[in-house]
């Protein structure tokens, strides 16, 4: 079986690559400019400040005592081989937005991955705030996971509704 035979979706692959690539660029830039802690207001609700997350979204078990990092490391690791077997599963006419919600998700995953292996923490820098009230900062590959699993939600009820209408056709 030729690729072109082949089903499934890894031609959106390039996504998960562009996704990393631009995540740790980005990372890259706050890291050689901002010092840890230090905030650049760009807007009255958005800030850029260089924080360093050794925990998982909203800092969950930022106080552990280490071993979440290799937890996460796992985590993120296994996710995106797993992603890379339900991508080569797919059938060829499935909706685009269920291939790039995954796609997403790895380039994320693996954006956080590459931060933990080479510092034990994530590099978060997009921070919004609104009166007081303080968001959990957060950076692309965070971006790209809520993007995705948001495109991954829309996915399955989508599924859900074509379901319930071949159902009521036979």
């Amino acid at each position: 079986m030729t690729d072109m035979e082949r089903p499934g979706s890894l031609k959106w692959l390039w996504v998960a690559l562009a996704v990393i690539v631009a995540d740790q660029a980005t990372k890259a830039i706050i890291e050689s400019r901002f010092e840890l802690y230090e905030v650049l207001e760009v807007w009255s609700f958005f800030d850029l400040t260089r924080l360093h997350n050794p925990g998982a979204a909203f800092s969950l078990l930022a106080t552990a005592s280490g071993w979440q990092r290799w937890f996460f490391i796992a985590l993120g690791t296994g996710v995106s081989v797993g992603i890379v077997f339900w991508l080569r599963s797919l059938p060829r006419r499935t909706p685009f937005w269920l291939p790039l919600g995954l796609v997403l998700v790895m380039g994320g995953a693996i954006g956080n991955v590459i931060d933990r292996v080479r510092f034990g923490y994530v590099i978060d820098f997009l921070h919004f705030h609104w009166k007081g009230a303080y968001f959990p900062a957060f950076n692309v590959a965070d971006t790209a996971i809520t993007i995705g699993a948001g495109l991954l939600i829309l996915d399955a009820l989508l599924e859900g509704r074509r379901g319930r209408r071949a159902e009521g056709e036979s």
